[in-house]
């Protein structure tokens, strides 16, 4: 179970960097958000430290976008201001992969979740632009674009 102060950060974090408002029963759809973009970053990653035959995943074997740094540099920003950092590491679990992630990497992964975190509650605006209070549909409709691009 997820703590309430955590549901606060979620929903304050939301406001920030979007202006929209997510309650509690959006906290699953994000989380499955995170931890399924997470682990597609990974698996890439995965792939070019195995390419470059090395059996540790070093940060620059993620396949991190220009837009994806930038939403990193914003997400560095707000993050300052509410703090989110220990929730992400505990939403954002590393999933097993037969390589090991090198220390460098570990520690950028909270930084690159709230990158992936800033673009998908920006990305509701882009959809809908007086969009107030995500739905499903929404929240369905970012996943296939987020789908498509990672």
């Amino acid at each position: 179970m997820v703590p309430v102060m955590t549901i606060n950060k979620f929903e304050r974090f939301f406001r920030i960097a979007a202006g929209l408002d997510v309650d509690k029963k959006d906290l699953k759809r994000y989380s499955d958000f995170v931890n399924q973009k997470t682990y597609d970053l990974l698996i890439r990653g995965k792939a070019a430290a195995t390419e470059n035959g090395r059996d540790i995943i070093e940060p620059a074997d993620l396949p991190i976008t220009k837009g994806l740094q930038e939403s990193i540099h914003e997400f560095r920003k707000i993050e300052e201001e509410i703090e989110l950092k220990s929730i992400l590491e505990y939403i954002a679990a590393l999933p097993p992969l037969n390589l090991t992630y090198s220390y460098e990497t570990e520690a950028r992964l909270p930084g690159v979740v709230g990158g992936l975190s800033v673009a998908l509650a920006r990305s509701f605006t882009i959809i809908d632009p007086d969009l107030k209070n995500p739905q499903t549909r929404h929240w369905e409709r970012a996943f296939r674009i987020f789908n498509l691009l990672l």
